[in-house]
């Protein structure tokens, strides 16, 4: 390993060291730190959704550093250590990429795609018939993930073995449905009924959006950026008349909301002819 890989080991070995280290380390457990893992993926994510790659070698190493932490927990409990995980990944890349590492033919990037999708279905099956489960194409999705990643992930399995809307019309017309449902129960406000029928509009939408290629969170992660940037503007504006949103009212923050939308496509790149 690296000298700046063995270096770090040797300072998280420390803070974790009964005699001397860190009261908040020694504390952690695999449960308390992955809500920190979470929160470090999503500020790398965000470090390169604003392309700014300072951040992003910061951010990066903020993730490192999770999984050096699980590494040293699970090597004092005696199961594996950084070398073990480095070594499983290493030997799973090797596995799913024989095109590159052994005799195999892939005459695309799509049919990559495929093989390796056969490959994760043959690994699922094997472990399922090592715990005499029934495998399911929706294996290993995990549970932990954010709602709408896991919906489409959900759904792409389903997809694979045809079930799957024939048009991407069909699809619009359920997001009609489910929210005509919605509405329906409106009137009951059964809190528990409206969640759901809420949900199924979720993901019916969730659907359209892979049939249309488009990542659900990063096309909603770009509404937030929009919202917030458009709600400032708005706090900007009523500040210039000595006044902040508690002092104003819908109306007229709908009317400033619009001038930042006007301003905002005023200052957008012209689109390029016949775009």
């Amino acid at each position: 390993m690296s000298r700046n890989i063995d270096r770090l080991l040797e300072i998280m070995a420390r803070l974790r060291d009964p005699n001397g280290g860190c009261p908040w380390d020694l504390e952690q457990t695999f449960r308390t730190i992955a809500p920190h893992t979470i929160e470090e993926a999503y500020e790398v994510a965000d470090a390169i959704e604003q392309d700014d790659l300072p951040a992003l070698k910061e951010e990066l190493g903020d993730l490192l550093f999770q999984v050096v932490f699980y590494a040293q927990m699970a090597k004092e409990a005696g199961e594996f250590d950084f070398d073990a995980i480095a070594g499983a990944i290493a030997d799973k890349m090797l596995r799913r990429h024989p095109h590159v590492f052994g005799d195999v033919t892939v005459e695309s990037a799509d049919a990559m795609v495929v093989r390796w999708e056969n490959q994760k279905a043959a690994e699922r099956a094997a472990k399922a018939a090592a715990e005499g489960t029934v495998p399911s194409v929706l294996d290993n999705v995990v549970g932990g993930l954010p709602a709408l990643t896991r919906a489409i992930k959900l759904q792409r399995r389903a997809a694979r073995v045809g079930f799957d809307w024939a048009a991407t019309a069909d699809i619009l017309d359920k997001i009609d449905e489910e929210i005509a449902e919605l509405r329906a129960e409106l009137a009951a406000a059964d809190k528990a009924r409206l969640q759901d029928e809420l949900g199924d509009v979720l993901f019916a939408v969730t659907n359209l959006a892979r049939r249309l290629d488009i990542d659900p969170e990063t096309a909603l992660r770009g509404t937030n950026a929009k919202f917030d940037r458009r709600f400032r503007r708005i706090e900007a504006l009523l500040a210039e008349t000595g006044r902040g949103p508690e002092q104003s009212d819908l109306d007229e923050m709908e009317t400033l909301w619009q001038r930042a939308k006007r301003e905002e496509t005023a200052l957008a790149p012209e689109a390029p002819p016949n775009a």
